[in-house]
């Protein structure tokens, strides 16, 4: 059965920081691409981030490029997200999310609000 932990988010004032973490357990976690997705009210849910199995590869949307970093530990089965100078428009839910050309998984989320 695969689940997901995910830890981390939380309420931050603007420039604050925030570290996402997503424990993966019931799925072979070093054989995914793994991605933390957000979701705005009222918008899409978009893909912040990737890494690649051995984490060697990273990728990030323009409007996070030098403020968040992904980064994974496949001894642990667990990916990261570490948010720095988070903006308004950084709030939403983020959602981790595993990936292979056998399926795909998702995290139930976690709340990032980012307020002053």
């Amino acid at each position: 059965q695969v689940q997901f932990v995910e830890s981390g988010g939380g309420l931050v004032q603007p420039g604050g920081s925030l570290r996402l973490s997503c424990a993966a357990s019931g799925f072979t976690f070093s054989n995914y691409y793994m991605n933390w997705y957000r979701q705005a009210p009222g918008k899409d849910r978009e893909r912040v981030a990737r890494i690649s199995t051995s984490g060697a590869i990273t990728n990030y949307a323009d409007s996070v490029k030098g403020r968040f970093t992904i980064s994974r530990d496949n001894a642990k089965n667990t990916v990261y997200l570490q948010m720095n100078s988070l903006k308004l428009e950084d709030t939403g839910v983020y959602y981790c999310n595993a990936a292979s050309w056998v399926g795909v998984y998702w995290g139930q989320g976690t709340q990032v609000t980012v307020s002053s």
